[in-house]
């Protein structure tokens, strides 16, 4: 049914011996869609994707692709997704149509459908005029653009990308962006990717945040900067912990000691800066006050960076 979730887990848990990756983990990707998947490495991401792309059968729950389950229907599931990996997998030996053609043959695709489909891609992704050239020639950029065309090239419902934007500049992570924003807006094609960048996941429709396994919190971007009450104040001092104690026993805020600051949340944070220079005189440094950011909610929800902790998922 075109309502029906694109992905869809309900309690899905998933062990690696002793250790709980997955910690019934209960998600929804709309049709037509982006969804980020923010977390720290070790949060749970890679292994999720595991299981969506039918590479890992889960301890426990359910997920559905498509609307295939992922245990019952695996051809299903892998005809309907296509898979975009963190680590490259193009063959840099070959030419960027030889790498598309490999791809096909994988999916049955063949002959003048198969060279029409690959070339029709190609041009899509500004890559027509390099199809000939080795792999080996092109930027990491480009090279992203032919992934994202190989991962297209049987028609899927869902695209699939496991930090899609490692080892690209600004420029290109950005233009990564507007391909998936596309493909959603002129094929309604769904995209899941996880990241721990907050400017990626603040272009998407939806982002769901793990964090040791467990779903900790899922919105737009909007909503969940929502959650934070007002403006985020981040105070450099002396002495951050004494200073952290003294505001909070003073003004009846909660306040956390974080990269040698004191950070707050205040709403009208501007309004509460002179009120905090004048109660401790000569102690303050330097104040900022900013808008929430998603890190700002990892934060707020988790208790410490994003970039704080974690290992592999498979480690």
């Amino acid at each position: 049914m075109p309502d029906d979730p694109a992905v869809q887990t309900t309690a899905l848990t998933h062990r690696y011996g002793e250790r709980l990756a997955l910690d019934h983990v209960d998600l929804k990707a709309k049709r037509g869609s982006i969804l980020a998947l923010l977390g720290p490495n070790g949060g749970g991401k890679t292994t999720l994707f595991k299981i969506l792309t039918t590479l890992l059968v889960p301890s426990e729950g359910t997920a559905s692709v498509a609307g295939f389950d992922v245990r019952r229907d695996r051809d299903a599931v892998r005809g309907s997704v296509g898979i975009v990996f963190q680590k490259p997998s193009l063959d840099d030996k070959l030419s960027v149509i030889e790498n598309m053609q490999n791809q096909g043959n994988l999916y049955g695709m063949s002959g003048k459908g198969l060279r029409s489909r690959s070339m029709e891609l190609l041009e899509r992704f500004g890559l027509g005029d390099r199809a000939g050239d080795r792999v080996a020639t092109l930027s990491g950029g480009l090279q992203r653009r032919v992934e994202l065309a190989k991962g297209l090239l049987h028609r899927p419902d869902v695209l699939i990308l496991d930090e899609p934007s490692t080892g690209l500049d600004p420029g290109a992570r950005a233009g990564l962006m507007d391909y998936l924003q596309e493909l959603r807006d002129r094929d309604g094609v769904t995209s899941l990717l996880t990241t721990h960048l907050m400017d990626e996941a603040d272009r998407c429709d939806q982002v769901a945040i793990l964090d040791e396994g467990r779903l900790i919190a899922t919105g737009t971007p909007a909503s969940l900067k929502g959650t934070i009450g007002g403006d985020v104040l981040t105070v450099r001092c002396d002495d951050p912990v004494l200073l952290s104690q003294k505001a909070s026993d003073r003004f009846d805020v909660s306040t956390k000691v974080l990269d040698g600051a004191v950070r707050i949340e205040r709403d009208r944070g501007h309004e509460f800066v002179p009120d905090l220079i004048e109660a401790f005189p000569g102690e303050i440094n330097s104040v900022t006050v900013g808008r929430p950011t998603l890190d700002d909610v990892f934060l707020h929800l988790t208790g410490h960076r994003l970039w704080d902790n974690g290992t592999d998922d498979d480690s």
